[in-house]
């Protein structure tokens, strides 16, 4: 077989974007149809006392103005929070969590710059624009409340009226008294205070709607790019539309990256829909990218880490404090976040104790929700940054350190002192790797040359576990034609990661199946039976084992079609490279022979169906634990404070590996998002609330001139929790790099006495870090 599992197959896709053969949401135009501008508010807090349309209705070409009254008259439902839904989290009163109202528009305040104040409907995309700015809103500005640390304090404003706390919800976690009775007996403690900024999602496709209504089917379609097509379609179907499922279709075509964005139901996702029904016509929206950076934002954590020592460096208890900023409202997974993934603190050690506590905090900013990796990288910062501080007063090596603490292969399946139960990993030899790669033996020799030519250089290292592959389970759906070609339905989406690629490799490997005789269709709610979309790690284990399954279904129904057509027990049957042969015989029929078999009635065995499909779901019985050890080297200008990385090496163990090629790929996405995190973006506000860093000019995103040539290899470990021992590859990048280049960072500041630096590490922070310690340690 060409292309087989396992093997670096090219993407397939990729022949259709690189020809300009892509349709994303923006490319999709009905006869017909409408455009939309959404009016945003220009305060983080104010009061609505008024606002006027009436010139904007008159607008030349303006076809509707819609605003928060409308949309409460017409009884459209509040935009849902599923993270809500599905934990049991509750304020410190015990009360359950507060989840203020987020209708489509507001009604009468608003709660962060670019809340959704007015919708117009216009014939043109410019002439809904310019009607936008007729419309006049007498605001009333009100206190903002916009710094994460500030929030719970008794001179922060209220977010909302009927939370004076600010308090969203408190959770906790692990075995606080054992953790209590570690640290008292204790013969050392660190303590860091770790902010972890916040930052903008910036996926290359701008969001983009475009909703229709048939009247005579009394049925909706939406055409969006977003993770989750079958689930969309939950959230928005009885919630928000008040209708059946079965009256609205959802398309999800090709889309230009996410990373958690997608996962959320905007409010222009309803009220495209909602426009439509009332004008009669198609109503599309796209988004203006300096609106983009006022969408739904991440991390912004603020975490109090506390490691309990023995005398001889064993981790005897982990304490975290965690501050996490929902922004205004809640979004679809808001909190999920702050503690979904939050048992990565245990990291890849023996820890016994550990608690944690998590307090949800509103603000008038912008909503925040999942980000490549969703709390993971948090988690995996706070551990590791500890390691490397407590190594430091202990005068341990931070290397020897870890080899004293980490869990062992043979203590596998490991339950941690937190959530999660390990399911497999040789944590120890990726380290091992990683750093023989890193030529780590001979750094020193080289900090001193850097140090002789007058610049700081650092070595970073982090061991990174996470959770992946959890939460519901996921459909395989395999359809035969006449001719013995297969279209493959997944209720997965793929948006740059090549699932287009790996499960025509699961296929040709399984049924024995060439490239070019399979089709992939996804995204679309009607041809899709069943499926719950893409994200946190979750479609090469589950997606892959629910395709596999529905294989082994066309398999059974074609060796009993086989055995009946070559006049023998089906026990006899044996199925290999896309053949069924008697057993002991050069008696055989193919695949494609049995295939078109399956459409004759006559020519099958008495009581069966025709046709050749097979659909199946999987649901593992545990998540799995993507692992890996990171190395970076980096070197640091005293004169400057600008940071690069000089090499990057990361060891992997994502379990099996579908395509090497595509692993690099995700791999090397998911680092440059983690050096662009340490090394600049961060979403600043002034004090009103306004956003300071509203384009490329202020937001800095990672160029091609920051990176390195990454060094990868993989350490396979395969689960035992799913058929094709599949851990996942998704978010792995981006949960060891900021870790590791943190480490790195103030690896290259120590010898300045620089234990601690608030990350992202910008040439400034870095600089005045350097100056505060008065250059001490440079030239010597």
């Amino acid at each position: 077989m060409k292309f087989g599992l396992g093997q670096p197959a090219p993407r397939v896709e990729d022949q259709r974007f690189l020809r300009g053969g892509g349709r994303y949401t923006d490319d999709i135009n009905l006869p017909g149809q409408a455009w939309a501008h959404m009016l945003r508010s220009p305060h983080a807090h104010a009061r609505i006392r008024a606002i006027d349309v009436r010139a904007a209705r008159a607008s030349p070409g303006v076809l509707a103005v819609f605003s928060g009254a409308d949309v409460a008259a017409d009884g459209l439902g509040d935009m849902p929070c599923l993270a809500a839904r599905v934990a049991p989290l509750e304020r410190p009163d015990g009360k359950p969590l507060f989840q203020p109202p987020r209708p489509a528009l507001v009604l009468d305040e608003v709660a962060f710059v670019g809340d959704y104040v007015a919708f117009v409907v216009a014939e043109s995309r410019s002439q809904a624009r310019d009607a936008a700015e007729l419309i006049e809103v007498d605001y009333e500005p009100l206190p903002a409340n916009v710094r994460t640390a500030d929030a719970i304090k008794s001179s922060a404003p209220p977010v909302w009226e009927d939370c004076p706390d600010n308090i969203c919800f408190r959770l906790q976690l692990g075995d606080k008294a054992a953790v209590e009775t570690a640290f008292a007996a204790a013969d050392h403690r660190t303590r860091l205070e770790l902010p972890m900024a916040r930052v903008a999602i910036n996926p290359m496709e701008p969001r983009s709607a475009l909703g229709a209504y048939d009247a005579f089917e009394d049925r909706y379609t939406l055409y969006s790019g977003n993770q989750f097509p079958h689930d969309m379609r939950s959230w928005l179907a009885d919630p928000v539309l008040g209708i059946t499922e079965s009256q609205l279709r959802v398309v999800s075509p090709d889309m230009g990256g996410s990373f958690g964005l997608r996962a959320n139901v905007f409010p222009e996702l309803a009220l495209v829909l909602w426009a439509a029904k009332k004008l009669g016509r198609p109503v599309k929206w796209t988004n203006e990218r300096s609106d983009g950076f006022l969408d739904e934002q991440a991390r912004d954590f603020i975490m109090t880490v506390e490691l309990a020592l023995a005398r001889d460096g064993r981790f005897l208890a982990l304490r975290v404090h965690c501050l996490a900023n929902m922004g205004a409202y809640l979004s679809n997974f808001g909190p999920l976040p702050a503690f979904g993934n939050l048992g990565g603190v245990a990291g890849v050690y023996l820890t016994p104790a550990i608690h944690a506590e998590v307090l949800g905090v509103f603000t008038n900013s912008s909503p925040t929700g999942p980000y490549r990796g969703a709390g993971r990288p948090e988690a995996t910062s706070a551990i590791e940054q500890a390691i490397d501080l407590a190594a430091q007063e202990l005068g341990i090596d931070r290397i020897e350190l870890r080899r004293r603490n980490i869990i062992p292969p043979g203590a596998m399946p490991f339950q941690t002192g937190l959530t999660y139960n390990y399911d497999c990993g040789e944590f120890e030899r990726n380290m091992d790797r990683a750093l023989v790669k890193a030529d780590a033996a001979a750094f020193e020799a080289r900090r001193a040359a850097a140090r002789a030519a007058g610049q700081l250089r650092g070595l970073g290292l982090a061991n990174a576990v996470e959770q992946a592959a959890g939460m519901f389970d996921e459909a395989g759906e395999i359809r035969f034609d006449r001719q013995g070609h297969a279209t493959i339905l997944m209720g997965t989406h793929s948006h740059g990661q090549g699932h287009e690629t790996v499960f025509r490799q699961l296929l040709a490997d399984r049924l024995g199946l060439e490239f070019e005789a399979m089709r992939y269709v996804q995204g679309d709610t009607d041809m899709v039976g069943y499926g719950h979309g893409t994200g946190g790690s979750r479609v090469a284990g589950l997606g892959g084992a629910a395709l596999l399954g529905a294989a082994e279904k066309i398999i059974d129904k074609g060796r009993l079609i086989a055995a009946h057509s070559l006049e023998a027990p089906a026990i006899d049957i044996e199925f290999a490279e896309g053949r069924f042969t008697v057993a002991g015989t050069d008696r055989s029929l193919s695949l494609v022979e049995v295939a078109a078999l399956a459409f004759e009635p006559t020519l099958l065995p008495p009581g069966m169906d025709s046709g050749l499909q097979g659909f199946a779901t999987f649901k593992a019985s545990a998540p799995t634990f993507p692992n890996a050890c990171h190395v970076s080297e980096v070197e640091i200008d005293p004169d400057t404070g600008v940071a690069r990385v000089l090499r990057y090496i990361a060891v992997d163990d994502v379990g099996t590996v579908m395509n090497p090629l595509l692993l690099e790929g995700q791999l090397h996405g998911g680092i440059v998002q983690g050096i662009g995190q340490i090394l600049g973006e961060q979403v600043l506000w002034d004090d009103t609330g306004q956003l300071l860093t509203g384009s490329f000019m202020d937001y800095p995103m990672p160029r091609a001139d920051d990176v390195p040539w990454f060094e990868l290899e993989s350490n396979p470990v395969p689960s035992p929790r799913n058929p094709l021992g599949i851990k996942g590859a998704g978010e792995a990048g981006t949960v060891g790099a900021v870790a590791c280049l943190t480490s790195a960072i103030l690896d290259a500041l120590a010898p300045l006495g620089i234990r601690e630096l608030e990350m992202p590490a910008t040439p400034e922070r870095i600089w005045r870090a350097i100056k505060g310690a008065g250059g001490k340690g440079l030239g010597d």
